[in-house]
């Protein structure tokens, strides 16, 4: 995998919608790793975008980088549902003099639905594309690996690596249940054996003969070091570079992951329907009010939880943003993306010596 790709880092930054830039992207492809833009939260038009910049910053000939997608199930709207969760917030709202929704919105169309999407990436053509949530159908496969593109798709068990075999995708992401943002379950309905980085990527190297990114809690050399040790051929990692001042990350979320929260993420469904890995707020604490309450699907929960944030920070309340982050998040360091790939690989170097003394 890494030498198809160009790669001489087994550093793979993951793809954060709403947080991964080109620039961030850039900066990690452009110093031997695999950087990642996530594109699940824009459009086709959005994505052409962020696409044609990353490339536009990338200076080495063999500099590869990883377009993410979301493959979520096609939503089916549920206005009782939604209409019993807007009244749900309704108070938190008044706290603020806003007004909820008059009704809730599919913000983010899935990749399955998007044919614009794969048009755009088909002309587009660049060098990784990955999958979150699921799989697109065959015949998107099919037209992907006829344009010569490597292909990524997270798992969070041996059932989804499988499936991703199966399909003939190139590599698995091991998506442990360390990891921050959103779980990669291809169907958050059925129960999830939420298996820890360790075991998941273990589990994978040794039942399938795809290569595979260990993803989870990894923050820094050490990390790195003890994915490869499992049989990873490289370690993804999202939360370590929120920090970073090329990430879109706001002055808010960076003081969250900088504060005691940090200590105390949390996987929660209310921010945006979907089971997330957060930094601990008020809105994830929302969750010892929840009773039998279920949020709508995502991403129309999510239309919701943006709605709320928004007229929360309007007056000055920060503690309803989607601040996703790992349970490694108080091992973040605010540096450079430069400088912390640096770090990274200094930190690797010194734990491989020693192994070797």
């Amino acid at each position: 995998m890494l030498d198809r790709l160009g790669m001489t880092l087994p550093i793979v930054q993951a793809p954060m919608a709403g947080v991964s830039t080109p620039t961030l992207a850039a900066i990690v492809s452009n110093a031997g790793g695999l950087g990642s833009i996530g594109v699940g939260a824009t459009d086709a038009d959005g994505a052409r975008t962020m696409i044609e910049e990353t490339r536009t910053r990338i200076d080495r000939a063999n500099g590869a980088f990883n377009v993410n997608l979301f493959v979520h199930s096609s939503v089916t709207a549920d206005p009782d549902r939604e209409r019993a969760w807007l009244e749900w917030l309704a108070p938190l709202f008044a706290e603020f003099e806003a007004e909820p929704p008059k009704a809730l919105r599919t913000i983010y169309k899935s990749f399955v639905d998007d044919a614009d999407m794969l048009a755009m990436v088909l002309a587009l053509n660049p060098p990784v594309v990955s999958f979150h949530f699921g799989l697109p159908s065959a015949d998107a496969l099919s037209a992907l690996r006829t344009r010569g593109i490597y292909l990524l798709a997270t798992a969070t068990s041996l059932e989804e690596a499988r499936e991703i075999e199966a399909a003939g995708i190139d590599a698995i992401v091991a998506q442990g249940i360390e990891a921050g943002g959103h779980r990669g379950v291809f169907d958050p309905a059925k129960p999830d054996d939420a298996l820890g980085t360790v075991a998941l990527t273990r589990l994978l190297v040794r039942e399938t003969k795809l290569p595979v990114i260990a993803a989870g809690g990894i923050m820094d050399g050490a990390g790195i070091a003890a994915a490869l040790d499992l049989g990873a051929v490289a370690a993804q990692l999202g939360t370590a570079f929120v920090a970073c001042p090329e990430s879109a990350a706001d002055d808010a979320y960076r003081a969250a992951l900088a504060g005691p929260g940090a200590y105390h993420t949390t996987l929660t469904p209310l921010i945006s329907g979907r089971p997330a890995r957060a930094i601990a707020n008020r809105f994830t604490a929302l969750v010892d009010k929840l009773a039998e309450r279920l949020p709508p699907d995502y991403p129309i929960a999510y239309d919701a939880g943006k709605a709320l944030h928004a007229a929360a920070k309007a007056r000055g309340e920060h503690g309803f943003g989607a601040q996703w982050a790992g349970q490694g998040a108080p091992l973040s360091r605010a540096m450079p993306a430069a400088s912390l790939i640096r770090t990274l690989v200094d930190e690797l170097h010194t734990i491989r010596n020693r192994k070797d003394a």
